[in-house]
Formats: C-alpha cells, structure tokens, sequence
C-alpha cells in the first residue's frame, strides 16, 4: 500500500486528503498522484473536493508536455491548489491517476498571470536510471532551455505572455516550499473539508480525525 496507515473502509477516501505528502522525509521523497503523462496536449486535473480525475481541456496548440505532472496531496499553494509536481526523465509512460514516489531535486519558480504556481521538480526514486541525478543542475542547461520555453509559450494560442518563470533552484528551497504549502493546507483548506463520513456509519479514518482535535 501507498503509505497510508488506515484499515479498509466501505467507501473511498479522497486520497488528496488522506496520503501523505513525504513517502520518505529525510531522504526526500514525495507521494505523487500523476494528473498528466509526457508527450501529451490534455490537461487532465484533480477535483480537490472529490479526488475524481477530470479532462480540464485539450492543449490550444501541439506543445505537449515534456515531463510527467502531479500533485502533492496534502499540500496548497498560493495559487488555490495543490502544490504541482514535475517527474523529469521518465523510462516508460506513467498512468493517470496512479500514485508514484518522487525524489526531490529542485523547484522551478513560476509567475502565471499574477499568481506563483511553482513546479516541483524530482525523479522516480526506484529508477535506477535517474539515481546519479540529484539536482537540477545534474539535468544539464538544455533542460532548463526546454522546460522555461514550455511554461512561457504553451498559452500563446490563448493569453500570450501570462506565464513568466522565474528560475531555479535547488532541493533545499524546494523542501522549504513544500513545507509552507503543507502548512497552508493544514491552516486554510483542511478546515473546511466537510466532518461527515460518505458511509452509513463513521469510517475509522473520520473517527481518528475527530479525536485529534
């Protein structure tokens, strides 16, 4: 099981709500929920209320996504979702809507029309392949060349000029900004989620919650 330390339950939990954001903290892996594989123009997206996996729309031009893309539950960031998530270097293609464990290797800042919508970057942490890299800079500058032109040009069919990167950093900012985006979920969306279970009777997971307030 993906880390979640919960007992069977009748009905489905919201896995953006109930996995956790670390796989392993100190070593620097994250659970990652796949929304988008490489190579592709749709954009498909996480509804937060409900967990569903939602076709959000079809690209407006042929630049396809040059990365796999996620999100890290149990984060928000400032832009009203959660923190997203770049897999660089991927072997084979990977399922939306599965889950994945990630290793950190850097974030890159970005400005979508007024709002910071940072990506995450990282690397599938059971694939031997991508083991020697441990940084961004370990991807080379045509990396960075292709993933800024990417995120400054794929809306120019729609709102030119809307998405501005503003760089690259490293794993130590990345984790700092990941830590604030589990904070800000802890203060201003997990207060609102609803207290009610969707089964019959209360699930363990609803009980255990409440007894911790």
């Amino acid at each position: 099981m993906a880390n979640i330390d919960m007992k069977p339950q009748r009905c489905m939990p919201n896995i953006l709500h109930v996995l956790p954001p670390y796989a392993n903290e100190e070593e620097g892996v994250l659970n990652v929920i796949i929304e988008i594989n490489s190579m592709t123009i749709n954009k498909y997206e996480l509804i937060t209320e409900t967990g569903h996996l939602k076709l959000d729309r079809v690209g407006y031009s042929s630049l396809a996504y040059p990365f796999a893309y996620g999100a890290i539950p149990m984060t928000w960031d400032e832009d009203g979702d959660p923190l997203d998530i770049e897999i660089v270097n991927v072997t084979e293609p990977l399922m939306p809507g599965s889950i994945v464990e990630a290793r950190i290797i850097g974030i890159m800042k970005f400005n979508d029309g007024g709002e910071t919508d940072d990506k995450v970057i990282a690397v599938l942490s059971e694939d031997k392949r991508v083991g020697h890299i441990k940084s961004v800079a370990d991807l080379g500058e045509q990396f960075e060349k292709e993933t800024t032109y990417y995120w400054e040009h794929y809306k120019d069919l729609k709102k030119p000029g809307t998405g501005k990167v503003e760089g690259f950093f490293d794993t130590a900012k990345a984790k700092e900004i990941i830590k604030e985006c589990i904070e800000r979920y802890n203060k201003e969306y997990k207060p609102k989620m609803e207290e009610s279970c969707c089964c019959d009777e209360e699930c363990d997971y609803c009980k255990e919650e409440k007894s911790k307030k």
